[in-house]
């Protein structure tokens, strides 16, 4: 119940759903057991609802009776290091827990006296206890009056000062989950209340039924052990048949080996027989062959010898050739090495005459550009030349038939004043 949520302090209505907690969630048996959409609906807690105010209050009751517990608990830890939360407390809080520590010692001191037997009387001791209890309520009513006021202060000390697995811890936990049953039984009714009844029926039905079947299947199982058992025995049987059988072929080999060893000595001395006749015509043919490896010898000496003759004729004349080879190769060398140099030096001279040639040919391919615009520059100023001159010649034709026309014109008209002056005459 300690999760550190603010909703615990002031727990509104519609946080009710989220607080209730499953009491029972099913029985834990090993069988299976089918469970209709409805009845998991009457089993499922999170479907409840406060429906009534009364049922809020009661609710509403136990949840603030629960963050008053939690406070409660934090109270003794608080009070342990409360040099370390006197500045989130504040003056009026840190007095007040103070004053309770203080009627907390005064309690463990007064029931310390009790116990060592004190002279105080019993009425008198009695008392006190029922004073200092009633001192130690009011103080811790007032110290949860001035967390309760400070929700945000209430956190941070559950935060800071909550201690898992303690005594308290367990009791709200107990205490939450009486909350819930309680929430339970006042939101189900006598309907539902039956409802429930006859589902639980089904699933113990449903799992008797299981059980049976179970049961059943156990039967099933023994019997097929016993016949595995039997088949097991009745192979045992084979199996000791078999080295019976084993044993017996065993006896019969050991026996058949022992024929083959007298046969096989038999056979052995018999082929030593012919084997030691078969030596001695051999070594007859060894001394006969010896003989003639002799006369081979004598007359294979004899050619080795000529060979060898031969053989220094020809190494002698192979050691000329191989000295004429060095000298003519030293000359060819030397005539190789004198070429190269020839030839690396043209080589040089090729690159020097090949970069000249490509600079006149870069230059020749420019002077070839420049004839050639030139070239085009004097055909277009030819042509233009050409088209003048024409132009120029038609102009002059054109000129010269106008004059000899203007000419002809003036010569008529005096011809014609002339023959006028004749007619009035």
């Amino acid at each position: 119940m300690a999760t550190g949520d603010p909703a615990v302090l002031q727990v509104p209505p519609q946080d009710m759903k989220q607080r209730n907690k499953p009491l029972v969630k099913g029985t834990a048996t090993p069988e299976k057991a089918t469970i209709t959409l409805g009845a998991m609906k009457l089993l499922d807690p999170y479907r409840l609802k406060p429906d009534s105010i009364e049922t809020e209050r009661i609710i509403t009751v136990l949840d603030e009776t629960i963050a008053k517990l939690e406070l409660s608990s934090l109270i003794p830890r608080i009070i342990e290091t409360l040099d370390r939360f006197a500045d989130m407390l504040g003056p009026e809080i840190t007095n007040s827990l103070i004053e309770h520590q203080k009627l907390s010692n005064e309690m463990e001191h007064l029931l310390a006296s009790s116990e060592e037997g004190d002279t105080m009387r019993p009425e008198e001791q009695r008392g006190c206890l029922c004073l200092l209890e009633q001192h130690l309520k009011c103080s811790v009513r007032n110290v949860l009056r001035l967390l309760l006021a400070k929700p945000s202060l209430c956190q941070a000390l559950k935060d800071e000062a909550w201690v898992k697995e303690s005594s308290a811890e367990v009791f709200i936990k107990a205490f939450g989950e009486f909350r819930n049953f309680m929430l339970e039984r006042l939101l189900t009714s006598p309907v539902e209340e039956e409802e429930k009844i006859q589902v639980m029926e089904d699933i113990s039905l449903q799992i008797k039924k299981n059980t049976e079947a179970i049961t059943a299947l156990q039967v099933e199982l023994a019997a097929a052990i016993r016949a595995r058992d039997e088949e097991i025995h009745k192979k045992d049987n084979v199996i000791k048949d078999l080295k019976n059988s084993m044993q017996d072929l065993t006896k019969d080999f050991k026996a058949g080996i022992q024929q083959i060893k007298k046969e096989g000595e038999k056979q052995q001395k018999e082929e030593l027989q012919a084997s030691q006749a078969r030596s001695a015509r051999l070594q007859q043919d060894i001394q006969q062959l010896g003989a003639q490896l002799n006369a081979l010898v004598l007359e294979h000496r004899a050619s080795e010898l000529a060979l060898r003759k031969r053989k220094c004729r020809v190494e002698t004349e192979i050691v000329n050739w191989i000295q004429k080879y060095d000298t003519d190769m030293g000359e060819k060398q030397a005539e190789y090495e004198e070429v190269h140099g020839a030839y690396t030096e043209e080589k040089a001279q090729l690159s020097l005459l090949m970069e000249k040639h490509a600079v006149l040919l870069q230059e020749y391919s420019q002077i070839e550009e420049e004839r050639r615009i030139c070239q085009k520059k004097k055909e277009q100023a030819l042509k233009e030349l050409t088209t003048r001159t024409l132009a120029a010649i038609r102009i002059q034709a054109f000129w010269r038939g106008y004059l000899v026309r203007s000419l002809f014109k003036s010569k008529r008209k005096k011809k014609k004043k002339g023959k006028g002056k004749k007619a009035k005459k």
